[in-house]
């Protein structure tokens, strides 16, 4: 079995606690917690390339990586970017992040979450924001950590990735 470290950022409040909640333990909870350093979770998937062990690093939220943030991410197969679509600046804060992680780490597998499609009536993203994003490298998901819609349809395609960088070719 392929174990791999996999970090979730985003802005402060845009549910990556949440969104790792109801991926590993299948779990919401509706209170806001903030995560202060780093939560490690972990769960047991079946890739189409066989099993895999995700070590899943919530990070704390951020707009920007500082040096703590840059010694979490150290050693990840891949990374989880997740926006809230009810707050259209944590899409640029995302944007930021994941250029500070390549300038960093180089370009490693990536899956953008836009979290909150529950509340998709409030949301302040439109098909400009999503256009100008996939332009700059992140196609995002719709999802909702609190109704688990595409939760883990993101996370898996995630693992794909990983595993698809790691298979040997003969």
């Amino acid at each position: 079995m392929r174990t791999a470290k996999v970090c979730i950022i985003g802005d402060f409040a845009v549910g990556k606690t949440s969104t790792v909640a109801r991926f590993a333990k299948n779990e919401f909870s509706p209170k806001y917690l903030t995560t202060v350093g780093v939560k490690i979770d972990t769960k047991e998937i079946e890739t189409s390339r066989g099993r895999m062990k995700l070590i899943i690093w919530d990070v704390a939220g951020t707009d920007r990586l500082a040096e703590i943030e840059f010694a979490y991410l150290r050693g990840s197969a891949g990374i989880i970017i997740v926006a809230d679509g009810t707050r259209a600046p944590t899409v640029d804060s995302a944007l930021r992040l994941k250029a500070d992680v390549f300038d960093q780490y180089g370009k490693l597998p990536i899956v953008a979450m836009l979290n909150k499609s529950d509340l998709s009536q409030l949301w302040e993203i439109d098909d400009d924001i999503l256009a100008t994003s996939k332009a700059e490298g992140l196609d995002w998901i719709r999802c909702s950590a609190k109704s688990g819609d595409n939760v883990a349809k993101a996370i898996e395609a995630l693992a794909e990735a990983i595993m698809s960088l790691s298979a040997d070719p003969t």
